[in-house]
């Protein structure tokens, strides 16, 4: 399977264009899924699989890679469909989200594409609020559907979004009251932990699903606002993968704004690692974190409001 990802390697020269690469894979049918291939560290045929009690039922156990022991996740029954039938010639992807490592058991792994995000749709709105696609795509003559791995990974692990009362006290919450940011996230689960955190400090919050959504929303603003937009907003949290504008690009068309330019930018993603900390840096923004991390959104709204901490 390392010759599936060979490409990855190529990947820091997609951002700021508006392009990703996906692997696309099957679980237990003909219909293609896909994930973005930054999440990917490798693809491997099933290790010897170790039980553990009390485990989530998507949870078929561990598996022991390079010094760590890595959950294994039957992505088919997590999803809501039929359980995956695995043997010792199965196929797991590696994955990497908010700095955790875990395994996906499919039912075989296709091939890598190189393809623009204005050609990655949202799902359509008839599939309602309780599927598990955060976007779909035309390719060769078949529908792909990109699984919201976020939302998978919250309801096997769920995270509590209540702030500590440290983070609460003193006159910062009286400061932020009232204070209005941007966020934009296809992921309807992200959004929705975010948001909580954001309102429990008073903060209004608007909204977008994704990058174009997001660029119209900020100009509309512009529209509105009597005093400079960056006086009005707190900050512009946006997420890096999203259809049809990706938040490398929304970044890079707010800097060339002169309305919007002096925004603040924290790219809020479930990627990770030192080479996405330099993509912030490359395309402008001023933040980055990691998604799901209460505290980390809190402490950096008080560090806007407050400055940098001695």
């Amino acid at each position: 399977m390392s010759g599936v990802l060979q490409s990855v390697d190529s990947r820091t020269n997609l951002v700021g264009q508006n392009r990703l690469e996906l692997l696309m894979f099957r679980l237990n049918g003909r219909q293609v899924y896909a994930i973005n291939v930054f999440k990917v560290q490798e693809v491997l045929t099933l290790p010897r699989v170790t039980e553990m009690p009390q485990r989530h039922p998507a949870v078929i156990g561990v598996v022991y890679l390079r010094g760590r022991a890595v959950p294994v996740v039957d992505l088919s029954l997590a999803i809501g469909m039929r359980p995956t039938q695995y043997t010792e010639e199965s196929t797991i992807i590696v994955t990497e989200y908010n700095s955790t490592v875990q395994a996906f058991l499919v039912g075989g792994v296709d091939r890598i594409v190189n393809l623009n995000w204005e050609d990655i749709l949202p799902p359509p709105s008839g599939t309602g609020r309780y599927h598990y696609l955060t976007a779909i795509t035309h390719h060769e003559e078949q529908i792909v559907e990109i699984i919201d791995v976020e939302k998978v990974l919250a309801e096997i692990v769920p995270t509590d979004v209540t702030l500590s009362e440290e983070i609460l006290q003193g006159d910062f919450i009286e400061k932020v009251q009232g204070r209005e940011i941007v966020m934009v996230d296809d992921s309807h689960t992200a959004m929705s932990q975010a948001k909580s955190t954001f309102e429990s400090m008073g903060i209004i919050v608007h909204q977008a699903t994704d990058g174009v959504e997001g660029l119209a929303l900020l100009r509309r603003l512009a529209d509105e606002s009597d005093q400079p937009l960056e006086e009005r907003l707190l900050m512009l949290v946006t997420d890096a993968e999203m259809p049809r504008m990706d938040g490398y690009r929304l970044t890079t068309e707010v800097r060339a704004d002169p309305r919007l330019k002096n925004l603040y930018i924290a790219l809020h993603t479930s990627l990770s690692g030192q080479f996405n900390k330099a993509m912030v840096k490359k395309v402008g923004c001023d933040a980055f974190l990691s998604k799901f991390h209460p505290e980390q959104l809190a402490e950096l709204v008080k560090e806007r409001i407050e400055g940098p901490s001695s």
